[in-house]
This record gives structure tokens, C-alpha cells and sequence, in this order.
């Protein structure tokens, strides 16, 4: 059972100031935690039922960092943001940004994404597709938002994330650098890149003028029916499909 000082943590994790405050963030479901706990990050807290504790003794022995809570379904459902009935919940240490440096690979550029399921889809597509890191505008959404985590899926384990100044790292790329927009190239035309920028704008008002200004080539995936845009997640995979290296 968990203390009312640890229930009011917990909970207070899904506000951003709590989590860049302690420096945590919450993952939760079981496919989630397994990808964590069969990891090799540390974790702060593993937060879970009797049943789910015996079934997967083994893989949470491997974190003896890790501070194991046995509490009831009840008390585990009044933590959870899921709809569904969920099994488990871990706390994580937010890791030490890592220093952004420029090599011949892909990126992906985010211009202030701000659905935190669309930030946790693009994380999962280019962890998908290879693509080892993000660089995320300052408007963008906290990456490690619950929505965000829940999305991509243990995708934070293999990209790394920046947060940054686009047109500045923009500014200081030698590598193409592809807008996704309306008006641009016709995808299906354009060869395949070994190393490239990829922006994705933002929801409603796509890529800024000062970011678009930088681009290289703008691509656009041709239209037939009538709808007026592609989610953001949807673009970037079929861009990276067509584009980035099979």
C-alpha cells in the first residue's frame, strides 16, 4: 500500500512542473513496462499488483534500484490515466540530455507539435525507421507527457530527443533539409536520401515561415480525395517510407 506522500507524488507527475521539479515521469500498461524493465535504465518505482508482481518476479528483480509497490487493483486504477485496466505503472528517471551533434543520418525536426499523441507516434515512427534522433522546437509538447510515453510506445529508449532552437540547428546543417507541406515536390518523384532533415510543421499552422525559409526541397504527398491535410504522424511515415534509406 502506498503512503498518502507517494500517492500525491505520483499523481502529481501528470503536471510537467512536478516532473521537471523531481525529474521523473510516469510510464504505465504492461507492454510499456516490460520494454523498460527488460532494459537496461533505471527506474524509480515500480508500482503494481500481486498477480502481475508474481507473473513477472524475474524481469522487476533485475532493478533492485527500483523501490516495488504491491498495492490493490483499486488503488492502481485511481493512479492510472488509462481507460483500460491497467497492470503496472513505473517511475523513470529522466535521463541527461545527451549533446546534439550533426552526422551523416536522418532527423527528424518537429516545429512545435503540440497533440501529445502525435509527438508519441513521430517517436515511435522513426524509431520505426531508424531514425536515432528528434530535434524539437521549444513549442513543442513535453515529451515525457503520459500521452507521449503511452504513444510511442518505449520509443524514448532508442531515440534521442533534443530540444533546441530549429532554425539555429537548421542554420548550422549541411545535410538536405525536406519541409512537408502542401505545396511543394511531388514525393513519389523524389530519389531516396541517405542522410537528411525531415520538418514536420505544426498541427494546424504547419511549418513556420522562419523554419520553412531553411529548407532545401519541400515535399508534398500528392492528394486525390478531398480531405484537406494528413495528421502529422501519418505524413512523417509516409515520407520517411518513401525517402529515407529501406
Amino acid at each position: 500500500m502506498l503512503s498518502k506522500a507517494q500517492n500525491k507524488y505520483i499523481r502529481s507527475l501528470t503536471q510537467q512542473k512536478f516532473r521537471n521539479e523531481y525529474k521523473v515521469f510516469i510510464a504505465e500498461g504492461e507492454k510499456i513496462a516490460l520494454e523498460w524493465l527488460g532494459s537496461n535504465t533505471k527506474i524509480q518505482m515500480v508500482i503494481t499488483t500481486t498477480d502481475w508482481e508474481i507473473q513477472h518476479h524475474a524481469t522487476i528483480a533485475k532493478h533492485p534500484e527500483a523501490e516495488l509497490h504491491i498495492v490493490k487493483d483499486s488503488e492502481l486504477a485511481a493512479l492510472s490515466a488509462l481507460q483500460t485496466p491497467n497492470h503496472v505503472i513505473l517511475i523513470i528517471p529522466i535521463p541527461t540530455p545527451k549533446k546534439l551533434t550533426i552526422k551523416n543520418e536522418w532527423y527528424l525536426a518537429l516545429d512545435d507539435i503540440q497533440d501529445p499523441g502525435n509527438m508519441g507516434t513521430l517517436i515511435r515512427i522513426a524509431d520505426w525507421f531508424g531514425i536515432s534522433n528528434i530535434i524539437c522546437s521549444p513549442g513543442c509538447v513535453d515529451i515525457y507527457n503520459p500521452k507521449v510515453v503511452q504513444s510511442a510506445m518505449g520509443g524514448h529508449l532508442r531515440v534521442n530527443i533534443f530540444e533546441t532552437d530549429l532554425p539555429q540547428f537548421l542554420a548550422s546543417c549541411t545535410l538536405p533539409i525536406i519541409a512537408a507541406t502542401l505545396n511543394g515536390e511531388n514525393v513519389y518523384k523524389m530519389k531516396r536520401l541517405d542522410a537528411a532533415v525531415l520538418i514536420i510543421g505544426n498541427e494546424s499552422k504547419g511549418i513556420s515561415e522562419k523554419v520553412a525559409e531553411m529548407a532545401t526541397v519541400k515535399a508534398t504527398i500528392p492528394r486525390k480525395g478531398g480531405a484537406e491535410s494528413l495528421n502529422a504522424g501519418v505524413s512523417a511515415g509516409i515520407l520517411c517510407a518513401l525517402l529515407a534509406p529501406c
